[in-house]
């Protein structure tokens, strides 16, 4: 097996990135990033190349600095929701990456669709 296990997640990621393209032109991408101590969210732009908002488990406003789990994930979708608000979006497609939808990605999507915003 000549494939990493990086080779095989990058090959899965565009592999998802590609058919949501597809399928969803001319709305925002709210796109998901995990790592084993954070959690990221963007709502990207493509067409202009822009990130319209963020929110990360980094952000000392949210109160969950340093932890990783399906509360700290939930706080992060409930802040893009609102960001994505106060940007004049309502809906976006979502991007789980090469990420399993199960867990914190899911809480992630989740506690955005209860924010208001429509993915």
């Amino acid at each position: 097996m000549a494939n990493t296990k990086r080779q095989l997640f990058l090959k899965r990621r565009m592999r998802v990135r590609n058919k949501l393209r597809r399928v969803n032109a001319g709305r925002p991408r709210l796109s998901v990033h995990r790592s084993s101590k954070n959690i990221s969210v963007q709502l990207i732009d493509d067409v202009n190349g822009v990130t319209l908002a963020a929110a990360s488990t980094l952000e000392k406003g949210l109160g969950v600095v340093g932890k990783n789990n399906v509360e700290a994930a939930a706080k992060v979708g409930a802040a893009i929701a609102e960001r994505a608000k106060k940007a004049g979006v309502t809906e976006a497609y979502f991007d789980r990456g090469g990420f399993l939808f199960h867990g914190k990605v899911k809480a992630v999507a989740d506690a955005a669709r209860e924010g208001g915003l429509k993915i």
